[in-house]
């Protein structure tokens, strides 16, 4: 019997999509000091509101710096993947 481990990979790529598409759909709302926040599951800021004042300045901005977070690290792992080969 033979293993066909891309049958494996594209099981775990899919798994992987459907979780995102969850996470995606889920919201957190955390409330403090006057801060509101409202969060999806996949780290994406939706809405900032300080003292009643909804703040879509500081969405974008966090929203972006994250996202620059995530491409830093995936050139990380890129190259330490190539580097391990």
């Amino acid at each position: 019997m033979m293993i066909n481990p891309f049958g494996d990979l594209a099981k775990l790529q899919q798994q992987a999509q459907q979780m995102q598409q969850s996470l995606q759909n889920e919201r957190v709302v955390v409330e403090k000091n006057g801060v509101k926040i409202t969060i999806r599951g996949d780290q994406v800021i939706e809405e900032i509101v300080i003292d009643g004042i909804s703040e879509p300045r500081l969405v974008d901005a966090i929203n972006e710096s994250v996202k620059k977070t995530q491409e830093l690290a995936a050139r990380k792992l890129i190259e330490i993947s190539t580097q391990q080969k």
